[in-house]
């Protein structure tokens, strides 16, 4: 199993500059990760800010986690993803998702109607375009006849944030695999496994890689570092898709499906994510202090060894 970090959930003061990202991303490549993943929100454009990352690292995979679908079109979207990859001397992985309803139709003020119709047509004219093959594609969402020519592009790995079971049926068939986020353990091994990998599987593809996030912390004080963490991700718990991913696994909130403990609760924590399938870990450090944190960044990297 792969071990990578996720920037940008919580940041010290100094970090949230893009000079504190560049020398994260170095720091990150400096340990040994496999991965690094950069979410794209309200702050910076990911893929613009994974390509600078990619000016400074040599080794490391880079990747969104993810970016939202309905604002950009397609063509927009693989345009930008084989730049990237291209910059990233072909070590970038497009990340896609969906968002959810709050951002796409109550802040941007776009439909969010039919989602998973929206995902299956977006990535009906997305995969071939990050394979770097023409697209002829009709259908009610989008109407496309388009081909790119990126100088120095290779074909861009494509992954898509996938939680129900017709997502994962997309993700499966249309995709190499997904991101999660907010999903415990139980069900990742149960629900989110299993199903995308039937859907691979009866498509004639691999098996679908499964990059789980947790946020983690390496601490005695347990009790502090829920709270902590019950506080800094109250937000998730809301969201009707990653709600029904806790309510799944049995959760009250976040903080019931973070990663805290000790060395030996950590290890086991993470051992039973790799037996559930998962391909990739992929964390969120969530320190209470830069102590806490550092060790939980030099726990994960000798994980990671």
């Amino acid at each position: 199993m792969k071990i990578g970090l996720m920037y940008g959930m919580t940041l010290r003061p100094g970090e949230d500059s893009l000079e504190g990202w560049l020398d994260y991303a170095k720091m990150t490549e400096e340990k040994g990760f496999s991965t690094l993943w950069l979410p794209n929100i309200m702050g910076w454009d990911a893929m613009t800010a994974l390509t600078m990352a990619g000016q400074v690292t040599s080794r490391i995979e880079l990747g969104t986690a993810v970016v939202p679908t309905f604002p950009r079109h397609p063509i927009a979207m693989a345009q930008q993803a084989l730049s990237t990859g291209t910059a990233c001397q072909n070590r970038f992985t497009l990340g896609v998702g969906l968002s959810h309803k709050m951002m796409i139709e109550d802040l941007m003020g776009m439909s969010y109607d039919k989602p998973a119709k929206h995902m299956k047509e977006y990535l009906s004219v997305l995969g071939p375009l990050l394979r770097r093959e023409p697209v002829q594609y009709s259908g009610d969402l989008f109407r496309v006849q388009a081909a790119l020519d990126v100088p120095g592009s290779e074909s861009v790995p494509l992954i898509v944030a996938a939680l129900g079971d017709i997502m994962l049926g997309h993700a499966g068939r249309m995709s190499g695999g997904t991101i999660t986020w907010m999903t415990g353990i139980r069900t990742l091994g149960d629900h989110i496994v299993p199903k995308i990998s039937q859907s691979a599987s009866e498509a004639g593809l691999p098996a679908p890689r499964v990059i789980g996030g947790f946020p983690m912390l390496l601490t005695e004080d347990k009790e502090r570092a829920l709270k902590l963490m019950s506080k800094v991700y109250k937000m998730y718990g809301m969201l009707p898709s990653y709600r029904a991913m806790l309510d799944r696994e049995g959760a009250a909130g976040p903080e019931d499906i973070a990663l805290v403990g000790n060395e030996s609760e950590l290890r086991a924590e993470m051992d039973r994510i790799r037996d559930a399938g998962v391909t990739d870990l992929k964390v969120a450090v969530t320190p209470m202090d830069e102590e806490s944190g550092q060790r939980t960044l030099d726990f994960l990297a000798e994980q990671n060894g």
